[in-house]
C-alpha cells in the first residue's frame, strides 16, 4: 500500500501498461530456428506457417500449435517378407529417408508419419518384388530401389513429405532356398567346366587335324617336286637319245651298272664279289663306248 501510495494511481496504470506491452511482445514475437517451422493456429484453426527467423503473431489470439523439424529423417530399418514371381520367399530389409516440406499437411492430414511411411513402403516393396524373379531382385537392385522411391513419393505427396532416398539394405533367403541355390551354382560351375573341357578337346582335335593336313600337303609337295625332277630327268634322257641315238642310253645304263658293282665291292667283310655275265658284258660295252667317244 505504501508503494502504491508513493507511486500514485497514475504510476500504477503506467506499470500495468508497460507490463502488458512486454507480455504482448513476448507473446507476439516468435524466433524460429533454421531447422524448424512453426504451425500457428487461431481458435483451433490453421492460421499460418512461420519460417526461420523473426516472426510476428497476434498475441492472445494466435498460438504456436506445432514445432516441426524440417531436417532429413531416417526411418528405422524395417524387415519384411516378400514373395517373388517364381515363388521364392525372401526377407527384405529397407530403410527410407525423408523430410517435411509442408508442415501444415503433415500435421493435419496424417497422425503417425513414420508408421504411415513404413506401411506404404511395405506394400510397395511386396508389390514390386512380386513382379520380379529372384535373379532380377538380386541383379537389378538399383532399379528396384528407384521404383520403390518413385512409388513412395507419389503415395506421400499429400502429406507434405519428400522422400529423399530409399534403400534395400539386404535380401535374405531361407536355408532351404540357399541350399538349392548353392546346388544350382555348383551345377552351373560344373557345366561351364565341362563346356571348357569340351572346347579344349575340340580345339586340340582341330589343331591335330591342321597339323596332319599340313604334313600331308608337305608330303604331296615333296612328291610333286620329285615327280617334276624325274620328269625333267626323263626329258633330258629322251633328249639325249634323240640327239645321240640309242648308244647314249646304253652308255648311261652301263655306267650305272659299273657304279653299282663298285659300291658292292666296297662293302666291309667282302672278300669275293660274284659278277654275273651280264655285268661283264656291261663292262665291255662301257669300255667300247668310252673308246668310241674318245
Amino acid at each position: 500500500m505504501e508503494i502504491l501510495s508513493i507511486i500514485g494511481g497514475g504510476g500504477v496504470t503506467l506499470l500495468l501498461l508497460a507490463g502488458f506491452i512486454i507480455l504482448c511482445i513476448i507473446k507476439g514475437v516468435r524466433i524460429v530456428p533454421q531447422s524448424e517451422k512453426f504451425v500457428v493456429e487461431r481458435f483451433g484453426r490453421l492460421r499460418s506457417v512461420l519460417g526461420p527467423g523473426i516472426n510476428f503473431i497476434v498475441p492472445f489470439l494466435d498460438r504456436v500449435a506445432h514445432k516441426i523439424s524440417i531436417l532429413e529423417r531416417q526411418l528405422p530399418t524395417h524387415s519384411q517378407d516378400a514373395i517373388t514371381s517364381d515363388n521364392v520367399l525372401v526377407q527384405v530389409e529397407t530403410s527410407v529417408f525423408y523430410r517435411i516440406l509442408q508442415p501444415e499437411k503433415t500435421v493435419y492430414r496424417i497422425r503417425d508419419v513414420d508408421g504411415a511411411i513404413t506401411t506404404t513402403v511395405t506394400g510397395i516393396v511386396r508389390a514390386e518384388i512380386g513382379k520380379m524373379e529372384l535373379d532380377e531382385v538380386q541383379s537389378n537392385r538399383s532399379a528396384l530401389i528407384q521404383q520403390i522411391k518413385d512409388h513412395v513419393a507419389e503415395a506421400v505427396d499429400d502429406w507434405g513429405i519428400e522422400v529423399t532416398r530409399a534403400e534395400i539394405l539386404d535380401v535374405n533367403l531361407d536355408q532351404a532356398t540357399r541350399e538349392a541355390m548353392l546346388q544350382q551354382l555348383n551345377a552351373e560351375r560344373e557345366r561351364r567346366a565341362a563346356v571348357t573341357r569340351a572346347e579344349g578337346q575340340k580345339r586340340a582335335i582341330e589343331l591335330n587335324a591342321d597339323a596332319e593336313l599340313y604334313a600331308a600337303e608337305q608330303v604331296a609337295k615333296a612328291r610333286r617336286i620329285q615327280a617334276d625332277a624325274e620328269a625333267y630327268a626323263t626329258g633330258v634322257v629322251a633328249q639325249a637319245i634323240k640327239e645321240n641315238g640309242l648308244e647314249a642310253a646304253q652308255y648311261q645304263v652301263a655306267l650305272k651298272q659299273v657304279e653299282a658293282l663298285a659300291v658292292l665291292g666296297k662293302g666291309e667283310g667282302k672278300q669275293t664279289v660274284v659278277v654275273p655275265a651280264q655285268a661283264l658284258e656291261a663292262f665291255g660295252d662301257a669300255f667300247r663306248m668310252l673308246r668310241g667317244r674318245s
